[in-house]
């Protein structure tokens, strides 16, 4: 019995590094809009694992705008509060 030889899809990415995923493919695995991935490389390959997680579109916003924060501190990019004026600009939060 010969093993079928499963012949890889082509793609294109765009001018904001964005990597479309044929749809069949999609289909196959189940992505959807919000589908969480794991990327790796090694040598000349990347590899991209689907991750069966719960985390919300709300959440990796969250993470993001942190990523962001770090990135600023990072930079000096900050202002510097007394603690009552954190408190208030932290309440409205």
């Amino acid at each position: 019995m010969r093993k079928e030889i499963e012949i890889p899809e082509l793609t294109k990415v765009s001018s904001k590094g964005q990597l479309v995923i044929p749809a069949d493919v999609r289909k196959k695995f189940g992505i959807k809009e919000g589908s969480v991935f794991a990327i790796s490389t090694k040598k000349d390959m990347i590899v991209l694992r689907k991750l069966n997680t719960k985390i919300k579109a709300e959440d990796l916003r969250t993470l993001k705008l942190i990523e962001e924060a770090w990135e600023d501190i990072a930079k000096n990019r900050y202002k510097v509060y007394t603690k009552e004026a954190f408190y208030r600009v932290f309440k409205k939060w």
